[in-house]
This record gives C-alpha cells, structure tokens and sequence, in this order.
C-alpha cells in the first residue's frame, strides 16, 4: 500500500500592493515541500486597481486565483477564500498567510515538523513573524494577562518546543481538518481584523490546542496604526475612523468583547467614545 499522502492548501488575499504581493509570492513558491505532503496555492484577489490578479495568473500560473467582490476587506476575503476551498477539495492542513509576509526558507517544512510535536488531535499553530531587520516581533500567538478585558501579550517562540497559547494572528497560522470539522472557518460577524482572535479564542473553547511554533517563520512590517485619532483631527475624522474596518472598526471590535470578554463590554464602549471624544487624554498617556 502507497503511503498516504498529505494535502496543505495555503490561503492568501490580495490588495492593491503590488510589489509585496510579488515577494510573499517568491517566498511561498519556492519553499522546500517534504516528501508526503502536496501544496496548492489559492489567493483572492479582492479586484486590485494595480493589476495584481492579471500579474498573478501570468508570473505564478501555480497559484490558483479567484476575484472577489471589490469590498470584502481581510476577513471577509479570508472567509470566501476558505469556503471556495473547503468545497474545492479535501485538504489536511489550511495555512493562512498575509500577502505581505516573506516566508523564511523553508517556513512550510519547519511548520510541518512542529506540527508533529503536539500530542493531541486537533490543533492551530501559529508561526511568528518579525520585522525586516529581525530586531522584534510583529506578529504571532498572544497569551492573555486578563481574562476580564482580554488584555494579551505576544508570546516569544522557544527554539524547539511549541508554546501554548490562547490567541494569535494569522499572518502565518497553521489549521489542521480536525480543527476545521470541528468548528469551521473565520466567522462572518467580522470585516476585516478580529477575526483571527476570535478563531483561535473559538478553538480553544472547543478542546483545540493553539500553539506558538518554535523559531520564527516569516518578516512582515507591524502595520496596525494607533487604535484612535489624535486630536489634530476633527470630530467627523475621528467618528469616522471609529467606524472603518481600516481604523478601529467599533462594530467587529465590540462582537469580539461581547462574544468572549462580556463583562468588559460597558467599559469598552465607554473607552472607544473617550478615545474619540476626547483624544487629548490618550495623546498625552498611551504610546500605542
């Protein structure tokens, strides 16, 4: 009997940035794939001014591309982009990516490995990512230092063991079909962040493990702005922004807090209207 052989699919959505776009593409397809396992490489490409998708099906013919609508921002692109795959074929493993991430060599290979370290069934790992000059951590797993606000820190990777921990970003992060059977792909109560937290915070209700992998496994720019507007902008700036799925994206934000930190829910909203209201405070007193 043959051995059998696993299946990874990696999902990646697209923006109008061109150029990053490129090198997460290089880095993605020229990893190092082990022998057993087969990768497919699905993007959505959420109808790119600058050309991406057409740049896409011509440069890397190996990656299958789909459009989405105009509007769907990260976790909605996300979320059509796993459901169209979820329905296109059976896979074993869903590895979720930014576009702006370069892999390291042999990112995916290493990823497998810590893979086969946990013991348990059904588990999300994910990778951590650093800046360009590899000075600090970007992106990655979170542990949370309060259970009633949902307060969280960024875990720091061992250099061979997973580390447990309760939330993380999927800038890189491994799914596997356990988990995926159990409790689906991102939800739809999310446009564009809060998504990935919500996944992982999801899974580990539901008796899934989520560990940090060991080393790091990628370099992204950190591109999250402050969570206000100073008061050099006017009312009608700040409201706005309050609002956008691109700025604090109250709506998304506070399904999150509701969902998994409902005893924080009154003090948030009253912390996003203070922070929009009256700016000045935060200026002087929060650096981030």
């Amino acid at each position: 009997m043959a051995p059998q052989v696993l299946k990874i699919a990696t999902l990646a959505c697209s923006y109008n940035r061109l150029e990053k776009t490129k090198a997460f593409l290089k880095s993605l397809t020229t990893q190092y794939i082990p022998e057993g396992y087969t990768l497919d490489i699905y993007m959505l490409d959420d109808q790119s001014p600058d050309g991406t998708a057409n740049y896409v099906r011509e440069c890397f013919p190996s990656v299958d591309i789909i459009n989405g609508t105009g509007s769907l921002f990260w976790a909605g692109g996300m979320r059509m982009l796993w459901h169209h795959v979820v329905n296109t074929a059976e896979y074993d493993f869903f590895i979720l990516l930014n576009d702006d991430v370069k892999l390291f060599d042999r990112a995916i290979d290493k990823l497998l490995a810590a893979y086969h370290k946990s013991t348990f069934k059904d588990n999300v790992l994910i990778g951590t990512v650093q800046n360009p000059d590899h000075t600090k951590i970007t992106y990655g797993g979170r542990k949370l230092l309060n259970g009633y606000n949902g307060d969280a820190a960024l875990v720091e990777p061992d250099a061979n063991e997973l580390k447990e921990c309760d939330l993380g970003n999927a800038n890189i992060m491994l799914v596997d079909k356990g988990t995926v059977d159990k409790i689906g792909i991102l939800s739809g109560r999310y446009i564009h962040s809060f998504a990935d937290f919500d996944y992982t915070l999801n899974a580990k209700r539901h008796g899934v493990k989520v560990w940090v992998a060991p080393g790091f496994y990628g370099s992204c720019e950190y591109d999250h702005g402050k969570p206000w507007l100073s008061s050099e902008h006017t009312l009608k700036q700040r409201i706005a922004y309050m609002h956008s799925p691109k700025g604090i994206e109250s709506k998304s934000y506070l399904r999150y807090i509701r969902k998994f930190f409902p005893l924080n829910y009154p003090a948030a909203v009253i912390k996003l209207w203070l922070k929009t209201l009256l700016p000045v405070v935060y200026d002087k007193y929060k650096k981030d």
